[in-house]
């Protein structure tokens, strides 16, 4: 393969950018086409979102992970370079897409012909326009019979203050005017503010791991340049490495001889640690130190779940398999934690739930780990009020993640819970029942906005731990499929929480211990109580399924024992009889059940702990 030399770009004649919109707005088929254009990949008819790589993205037809590509396209006799990042949409994954930004000097915003400016749309929006990028609105998707691009290009004036002639209109899939968008990107968007002269300053933005080579790293050159035998410094672990090999993404890797200042590639340096290629770190020559990247802001997670092996012999395998993901999903954040029914495990904070989702089938597909997901819970404070707790913990304020670690009523002063801002998006025929829902979910109502004649965006403070299992189905169900959703964290507010137990026999199981809101205890107790009735297999002695808080118990189901007939050989006879021989059956029952304890199995504990779907 040869290499190419990369001095024939410089800086000047090189564009960053990346594709932003809400889910399945066309974004990965826009990539296609620019890349067909520019003639980096064949054009076939086969090209159907080439850069989602991954199985998951193309079961679930959703990019997950952001990916990069290099183009060569030459406009009015200049060749310029351009480095495309493909974003996902979902709201889970807004953490990829402000990272993608950073290794950007502008955007391609799409919005579909058909759907208009939906909740996600407004979300990247403001991402692109607080890191002060150049934005190039694209209406898509304008072959469909339905489509209205006059309504979406007054919908982005009024929503972005962004003019209507700016707007360009295409369809991805046809090809149509796409070429334009080309011109758009060189025309408007800013060259990189970098210069080859400088010391090397490298941002490593991404890095996924190769059996063979170790840790790849993508990175973004914001000055100097780099070759093979480069002897370079991570500026997180100050650990040395040697250069292997450098080059660019033209979705497959390129090497290149060398690459410079305001280039996007891809970089392999021996790094066998799946610790050390940190997503956020700076590279820089050894003894030409320099001011590290401001770096990333870490993801916070706003879903925690425990993850434990489904056979405890796998515990090591699960682990590297673990640290190798986590690598190239940086978001997740794990902690180690034990439960007496599951084994050692984890406890891993997630973006939401379709990341958790994806999270775990890309386990399954890319490492074959089987493995146990426990409910979702979100995180909770607490601030102590008993110097004792004070002093053990050593802060005031601490956050639960774990309802086994919940603090007792009488040394805290409030508990605290997270909150979100969400916004709706949703045609107006379906008002009256989101404002019912939402106010189920215990929302505040915070602002109502027509965007136009036709559609809704509706502010609401969510409590988190109310969207986080099946708000967004609920919703999507209401209104036919048509609202959006998109939620950003808004803090943590003060909450009436308790802690309710689960009882078996008097006994409380600590595994199946939550933490809810004071108004839905008694419901969530119920439904748990009866779930636990189906999964707990009978014992020939009764079984008391409670739900308590604290010492009140607020619900309960009983589980019947199973008993020999014993009245079988009485044939007619006096009532005396068998009367003996119940009450002699009873007083057995009840000693058995003095002495007898329940052993909850595992599988069972997996049925109540699995995400309440059948509700």
């Amino acid at each position: 393969q040869e290499k190419l030399d990369m001095l024939m770009y410089p800086v000047e004649n090189i564009r960053n950018f990346s594709i932003i919109a809400h889910v399945d707005h066309g974004k990965s088929t826009l990539a296609d086409r620019l890349l067909e254009i520019t003639g980096t990949i064949v054009k076939t008819d086969h090209n159907k979102q080439v850069l989602d790589k991954l199985q998951v993205e193309r079961e679930r037809g959703i990019t997950v992970k952001a990916q990069s590509a290099s183009l060569f396209y030459n406009h009015e006799g200049v060749n310029y370079l351009l480095n495309l990042i493909d974003t996902p949409g979902h709201v889970d994954f807004s953490y990829e897409v402000s990272r993608s930004l950073s290794a950007c000097q502008g955007v391609i915003l799409v919005v579909d012909a058909n759907e208009g400016v939906q909740a996600q749309t407004v979300a990247n929006f403001y991402l692109a326009f607080e890191a002060q990028l150049a934005i190039i609105p694209v209406i898509n998707k304008i072959d469909l019979k339905n489509a209205d691009p006059e309504r979406v290009e007054k919908q982005i004036e009024k929503l972005f203050d962004i003019p209507i002639d700016e707007c360009v209109r295409i369809s991805a899939k046809q090809g149509t005017n796409v070429e334009k968008v080309l011109q758009k990107v060189i025309e408007k968007i800013p060259p990189p503010q970098c210069n080859t002269a400088d010391p090397l300053k490298a941002l490593v933005f991404d890095s996924t791991f190769d059996h063979y080579r170790g840790v790849v790293a993508n990175i973004a050159l914001f000055g100097g340049e780099i070759q093979k035998g480069d002897k370079i410094v991570s500026a997180h672990t100050k650990k040395r490495y040697e250069v292997n090999e450098v080059g660019i993404l033209t979705p497959n890797e390129q090497p290149t001889h060398k690459l410079y200042a305001g280039q996007v590639g891809y970089l392999i340096a021996g790094m066998k640690e799946v610790t050390e290629a940190q997503i956020g770190d700076t590279l820089f020559l050894y003894k030409q130190p320099v001011e590290p990247l401001p770096g990333f802001k870490s993801a916070k997670p706003m879903v925690f779940a425990g993850m434990y092996p489904a056979d405890q012999t796998e515990y090591n395998n699960l682990k590297s398999a673990l640290e190798r993901l986590t690598l190239n999903d940086s978001s997740v954040t794990v902690h180690r934690d034990s439960s007496l029914a599951l084994g050692a495990g984890w406890r891993l904070g997630f973006l939401g739930l379709l990341h958790m989702e994806v999270f775990n089938q890309r386990l399954e597909q890319e490492y074959n780990m089987s493995v146990i997901l426990t409910a979702p819970t979100v995180p909770y404070k607490a601030i102590l009020s008993s110097a004792k707790l004070i002093k053990e913990y050593g802060k005031a304020e601490i956050t639960i993640i774990n309802p086994a670690q919940f603090p007792d009523k009488l040394s805290v002063s409030e508990y605290l819970e997270p909150t979100v801002l969400g916004t709706i998006v949703t045609p107006h025929e379906y008002i009256g029942k989101i404002i019912a829902l939402c106010q189920d979910r215990r929302a505040v109502q915070k602002d109502m906005l027509y965007i136009d004649e036709r559609r809704v965006m509706l502010k609401y403070l969510f409590p988190l731990n109310e969207i986080v299992v099946d708000f967004y189905d609920a919703l999507k169900s209401l209104s036919s499929g048509y609202a959006s959703f998109d939620y950003e964290d808004a803090g943590y507010q003060a909450a009436d929480l308790i802690k309710m137990d689960i009882l078996l026999n008097g006994n409380p199981v600590e595994e199946l211990a939550t933490i809810i809101h004071n108004d839905k205890a008694y419901a969530t107790g119920k439904f748990l109580c009866e779930r636990l009735k189906d999964a707990i297999p009978r014992q020939l002695f009764e079984i008391a399924i409670q739900a308590a808080i604290g010492k009140k118990i607020i619900a309960r189901e009983t589980l019947k024992a199973y008993r020999k007939n014993v009245v079988a050989k009485c044939y007619g006879g006096d009532i005396t009889r068998r009367m003996k021989l119940l009450k002699r059956q009873a007083e057995g029952k009840k000693l058995m059940r003095k002495i007898g304890n329940v052993e909850v199995p595992r599988d069972a504990f997996i049925r109540v702990l699995k995400r309440q779907l059948d509700k």
